[in-house]
């Protein structure tokens, strides 16, 4: 089976105090290039992908003004990014408990045109009060309800992404039809939480279905994961923990009739080339923040050569790979795609180039064949 490595990419880093870290570019957080080099730092590292994130509320708490306030939209900075990279896939987060996964299809559907198939989406739920409050709609549901509505929103984005099937455009300028009416579906979903008819105003896109992504610590969150997701990303913060873990994921993709589903752990990542270096960066990180640094991720302050013994000691557990957190993007990105990643390669455990131009094929999916296609 072979490692699955992501990194997911936040502001100037998974540690409030990164944008005090030197070369943190904390002035180009909102520009295109900044984003746009990211990516292609990872994509040197031959990463399977990278995930975006994002959100409704802030960062920082309130009453903090030395941590980093605001973000972009991480689908549009997605698909700025897309064309400027190949072989790597892009992830953005969409929160799905406020939105509608109409948007969110067509949204996620262009990515995956612009991108030439590498394109996913991490759905994210939320039950803060304060983000129910931006739409005044309805108060924050309960957690079983969040993940309820997010299952049936994966369920619509699924059905409308195969509303086309995959030559329901014509384009026959001598006939003058440029579609096949016959070929657009309506979905008809009606369930508890959405009523969607359809069919999408955007084509098929190139890979089918692009992947569907999310992150679980919680049993019914590994329920979301193994009946609707294609990749999971859970917290375990010791190598115990992998096997229950898998064991309800896996539970609920057999009770739903699935095949694979990828299930990456994530790890916050302080690295230098000395464990003590890395312990004395992340104290001093700590330091200026004016707390420890937390996390639902296990923390790993140490040298990319130990990072890849854990890597591997949680791949023989089961995990697909892993996924991380740079501490600092400024500094510990270069070094996983520098120094971990070629540690990895010598193992065994990393690819040397790209073997397929879409996220699907770099995760050993196959395209899915689309619902309706055979429907009278």
């Amino acid at each position: 089976m072979s490692l699955h490595l992501a990194v997911a990419l936040d502001a100037t880093g998974w540690h409030p105090a990164s944008w005090r870290e030197p070369g943190a570019r904390a002035g180009e957080l909102f520009t295109a290039g900044y984003w746009t080099d990211l990516v292609l730092l990872a994509q040197r590292g031959l990463l399977d992908l990278v995930t975006i994130e994002d959100g409704y509320g802030m960062q920082a708490p309130d009453d903090r003004t030395d941590q980093v306030r605001g973000r972009l939209d991480a689908t549009l900075v997605a698909a700025r990014v897309a064309p400027a990279t190949s072989g790597i896939g892009i992830v953005p987060t969409a929160v799905v408990t406020h939105s509608e996964p109409f948007h969110i299809s067509k949204a996620i559907a262009t990515l995956d045109y612009v991108s030439a198939g590498r394109a996913g989406v991490r759905v994210r739920v939320t039950g803060r009060p304060d983000e129910a409050a931006l739409f005044g709609r309805r108060a924050a549901p309960d957690r079983d309800e969040l993940f309820a509505e997010a299952g049936d929103a994966v369920e619509v984005l699924r059905r409308l992404w195969d509303s086309w099937e995959d030559d329901a455009e014509i384009r026959d300028t001598a006939t003058g039809r440029f579609v096949d009416r016959e070929k657009l579906h309506y979905i008809d979903f009606e369930g508890r939480f959405f009523s969607v008819r359809g069919p999408s105003i955007t084509p098929r896109p190139p890979q089918g279905q692009p992947i569907v992504a999310a992150l679980a610590h919680v049993p019914v969150a590994f329920r979301l994961v193994g009946t609707h997701a294609d990749v999971g990303f859970v917290t375990p913060q010791e190598t115990a923990d992998i096997p229950g873990i898998l064991g309800a994921i896996h539970a609920a993709r057999e009770i739903a009739g699935r095949d694979t589903v990828h299930v990456l752990g994530d790890l916050l990542v302080v690295l230098d080339p000395t464990a003590e270096a890395a312990a004395a960066r992340l104290d001093r990180l700590d330091t200026l923040a004016g707390a420890e640094l937390t996390s639902d991720a296990r923390i790993v302050a140490g040298t990319p050569a130990q990072l890849a013994d854990l890597i591997e000691e949680w791949h023989a557990a089961g995990l697909s790979g892993v996924r991380l957190r740079p501490a600092t993007h400024a500094h510990d990105l270069p070094l996983i795609v520098d120094a971990l990643v070629p540690e990895l390669q010598r193992r065994g455990l990393h690819r040397t180039a790209y073997e397929a131009a879409t996220l699907r094929g770099l995760l050993g999916l196959s395209r899915p064949a689309n619902r309706y296609a055979d429907q009278v």
